[in-house]
């Protein structure tokens, strides 16, 4: 499938106002997000006809990018300008490795069995470049695509399926349409607004620029679990 552009609003025409970071970003992402819902391998996930062998797949990259991508939150916790902050991201970084370990054991077993995919190390190698190459504001930007895209996805899929029992996915539904990981994208969104609005235009241009990015993973991420992408041999 063709990947979606990867584009970013002008933060002189989107932080103006009452317009927030978020706001903007979510925006300026609409063709991306579009393009994720159209996805067979989310199509798929969402009514249930997804292959098993492919939605094993998509757990083990999952569980692979998880790790890093704990790493990432964990920096942004060190980097954090308030105890809040501190707060928010070291729980987060928690959460993604024994919350949602749960959820890969139950599905795929042996991790180790399945290495990385090019696309998974190529995002969790994006997230850990900025983690360490940027700031504050570039980071908490980077990470916040993958709370509100599985957010947003969770929840309209639950909205479409209704009642979950008896779908084979429902536990994966369940877990990003949940009341929990709502609060903790909004969290996260109120972040970057914050953090957003003290920024200078050369830092929120970095910001949408990193949120752009990590959304456009996001949607590569899907579409190599649907193709079950391998290494060159």
């Amino acid at each position: 499938m063709t990947p979606p552009p990867d584009t970013a609003p002008d933060p002189a025409h989107s932080t103006t106002g009452s317009t927030t970071f978020s706001a903007a970003a979510w925006t300026a992402s609409a063709v991306t997000r579009e393009a994720i819902d159209a996805l067979p391998f989310v199509r798929g996930l969402g009514d249930g006809s997804l292959d098993r062998d492919r939605f094993v797949y998509y757990l083990a990259q999952d569980a692979h990018y998880l790790e890093d991508y704990a790493r990432a939150l964990a920096t942004a916790a060190v980097m954090a300008e308030t105890v809040d902050d501190l707060a928010f991201f070291a729980g987060s970084a928690r959460d993604s490795i024994l919350v949602e370990r749960d959820l890969h054991r139950r599905h795929v077993g042996d991790i180790a069995r399945h290495p990385a995919s090019p696309t998974c190390l190529a995002y969790t190698s994006y997230l850990l470049g900025v983690a360490h190459t940027q700031g504050y504001p570039e980071l908490v930007a980077a990470l916040l695509p993958c709370f509100w895209i599985y957010s947003d996805v969770g929840t309209r899929l639950l909205e479409r399926a209704g009642a979950l029992q008896g779908h084979p996915y429902a536990d994966w539904i369940g877990m990003y349409a949940d009341e929990s990981f709502t609060a903790a994208t909004s969290t996260a969104r109120a972040i970057a607004d914050r953090v957003a609005a003290g920024a200078g235009e050369p830092t929120l241009r970095r910001m949408h620029a990193a949120f752009a990015r990590a959304t456009t993973f996001e949607w590569m991420f899907w579409d190599a679990a649907w193709r079950r992408e391998t290494w060159p041999s």
